[in-house]
């Protein structure tokens, strides 16, 4: 079976460097790049989707589930990280990029954070061993680089997950010992809507 990680699809705070509130939707273009996702995926075979309650996530996810005919359930432990009082702050009004903060005020600290994403990765597992047909999980961009990083193996090395994910990226994992990629931070679909990059198989 493969794993399809994605990220979700982009919020008015995405786009405005603005630390994202729990309860914050999918803009327009947001809504956007999870229809032309979910087109992409149709056909791939996704029976499973686990997915982060957060709103920008879940509604990435239904339409996704919509398309594929898949199988929806959330999970609290894929949540973005939690940046407590910096949350529906700007960037520019912190002075920093809280993604490179230890221990935010009243949020999660890095270790509290990755002891987090452990369990979230072993209810991947479980939902995998338990599934006939592709596993997708929909998740935020943190998620995504320490799901990378310390379980699946980028070419020969471990270590080559983007800082950057594209919103509603696809990243495609082998199931093994270990999870090989194949397809990284690919937003192939969003073609002319975004001009990012579009990923390439490694």
């Amino acid at each position: 079976m493969a794993l399809y990680l994605i990220r979700h699809g982009e919020t008015r705070e995405n786009r405005a460097r603005v630390v994202q509130l729990p309860g914050v939707p999918l803009s327009e273009r947001g809504v956007e790049q999870a229809r032309r996702l979910a087109e992409r995926l149709a056909g791939e075979g996704i029976v499973r989707i686990l997915a982060s309650d957060l709103r920008r996530a879940a509604m990435t996810a239904e339409l996704l589930a919509e398309s594929t005919g898949a199988l929806l359930d959330h999970d609290p432990l894929l949540q973005e990280r939690n940046f407590g009082a910096l949350r529906g702050r700007s960037y520019d009004e912190i002075g920093f990029d809280p993604d490179f903060t230890d221990d935010p005020p009243e949020g999660e600290s890095v270790p509290v954070f990755h002891e987090r994403v452990e369990r979230a990765w072993r209810r991947v597992l479980q939902t995998a061993e338990a599934t006939e047909g592709h596993v997708a999980v929909v998740t935020h961009g943190l998620v995504c680089q320490a799901l990378v990083e310390r379980h699946m193996v980028v070419g020969a090395d471990a270590a080559d997950a983007p800082r950057r994910w594209g919103n509603t990226s696809v990243t495609i994992a082998e199931a093994g010992e270990p999870w090989r990629v194949r397809l990284l931070n690919c937003t192939a679909h969003l073609g002319a809507l975004e001009g990012a990059p579009v990923g390439a198989p490694v």
